[in-house]
């Protein structure tokens, strides 16, 4: 396949054709989470409160994948733009041989780290054993899901952005069935609750790395992954990690943001821990539409750039940005038609629902405003720019929000964090516009 069409094709459809798909993509892949908690608040409001706990660990383990692989995305883009067809299949090997290992290493630590982890927000007895059942056995699969996602970004950067739709699909639609079956025990399969949900998702994540596979060997790639590619090329291992780990950061932040407000709402009732692990649920809907859309621009950005396009990237990037408003527009007005609806998918509790409610109404405020920051990250990372990046979610997440969070909820309460998330959302809009076009420029 020739990938001259990325520098040739006129800027909307080419943007609309590489990002439908990963916004399909990532809006299936943001319902993983949400069927496990449609269902498993199905067995208690205590599961509902240790999924949340475990949320934050989990989304790490993504992070450190996805954001390792948009360092991979980035580096072969970039090579093959520039025509450098053999640094090309370096990256790609290299980066799906570390995923391996990053794989192996989150398996380990996250697995032996979780009860720890659990004591900083919990003395249930009850809640903890929940959670401990759940992570014991999701993060068994944590090498599938890196390796998985390595494969995605290198499919990703030479434009097969259907493959990557039809794999995640299929995932979603082994989970979404398997969910039920072994949670409840239907038919002749096991009742397993918290461990039902963990396998169902763990099985449904192993099904998308085989599809990947499968779709590599049948439909061959551009690039290519060999064992004649893995000796380490340290100038392009620091071009993997230079995007990959500020974009890991990046990736990462959430979770350490929802830990910190989960410390402060705890303070005020445990019901707010779990409302604020409701709407990160439905939240992730909202934006991984959008980064789904980022995913789709990223390797445009980067072959643009390669190839010294540089009057195509400003055009990617403003494309993009339009439609990212469109779509956190979107997401504003569900939360303020339906948000009762929402989240009762996840709990029957009247008063929780009602604390839901007030939270999402004053939060989703700040939506549309966030489309800049969120493009201007990805924008950055599809050229090869990691720490600028990086910066802009530093302020988005933790120099801006937790210190607000802080100081509003020791005026306003509880709603005080709910406020904070708005106005992050606008300051960091305007830092993340002087940001992008510095380094956009250099």
């Amino acid at each position: 396949m020739n990938q001259t069409f990325m520098k040739e094709k006129k800027i909307l459809p080419l943007v609309l054709s590489m990002a439908l798909p990963m916004v399909i993509s990532m809006a299936v892949n943001s319902l993983y989470n949400i069927v496990d908690s449609y269902f498993v608040a199905k067995v208690s409001e205590d599961a509902m409160t240790a999924l949340s706990l475990v949320y934050p660990v989990q989304n790490l383990i993504t992070a450190i994948a996805v954001g390792f692989g948009v360092g991979i995305n980035a580096t072969v883009a970039f090579h093959l733009g520039a025509g450098e067809k053999e640094r090309a299949n370096r990256a790609a090997s290299q980066g799906i041989l570390f995923s391996i290992v990053h794989g192996i290493l989150l398996l380990i630590v996250c697995i032996a780290g979780m009860p720890f982890f659990l004591r900083l927000f919990t003395s249930e007895s009850s809640v903890t054993k929940l959670a401990l059942s759940y992570s014991n056995l999701a993060f068994l699969f944590a090498p599938f899901i890196t390796v998985g996602i390595g494969y995605e970004k290198i499919f990703q950067a030479v434009g097969h952005m259907r493959e990557t739709m039809v794999s995640m699909v299929l995932g979603f639609v082994t989970n979404i069935v398997l969910d039920p079956l072994l949670i409840f025990g239907i038919g002749f399969f096991p009742e397993m609750g918290m461990r039902g949900a963990a396998l169902a998702t763990g099985i449904g994540q192993t099904v998308t790395f085989a599809v990947y596979f499968v779709f590599y060997f049948i439909r061959p790639l551009p690039v290519k992954v060999s064992k004649k590619y893995f000796a380490v090329d340290r100038q392009i291992l620091g071009k993997l990690y230079a995007v990959g780990v500020p974009a890991t950061l990046n990736m990462a932040l959430p979770s350490v943001l929802i830990s910190a407000l989960n410390g402060i709402l705890a303070a005020f009732s445990a019901s707010y821990v779990l409302v604020l692990g409701v709407y990160y649920k439905l939240q992730t809907f909202i934006y991984l539409t959008a980064n789904g859309l980022v995913q789709g621009i990223r390797p445009l950005v980067g072959y643009n750039y390669g190839a010294g396009e540089h009057g195509r990237v400003k055009k990617i990037y403003l494309t993009a940005l339009a439609i990212a408003v469109m779509i956190m527009t979107v997401g504003t007005a569900l939360s303020w038609l339906i948000p009762a609806q929402m989240f009762g998918l996840f709990t029957t509790n009247p008063d929780t629902i009602a604390m839901g409610v007030s939270a999402l109404h004053i939060i989703s405020l700040g939506f549309i405003v966030s489309a800049v920051s969120v493009t201007s990250c990805g924008a950055l990372e599809g050229l090869g720019k990691g720490m600028p990046s990086l910066w802009i979610s530093l302020f988005r997440y933790i120099l801006l929000i937790i210190p607000a969070a802080f100081l509003l909820s020791c005026v306003l309460g509880a709603a005080g964090v709910w406020w904070a998330f708005c106005l992050t959302e606008a300051v960091t809009a305007v830092i993340s516009i002087f940001i992008y076009r510095r380094n956009a420029r250099a």
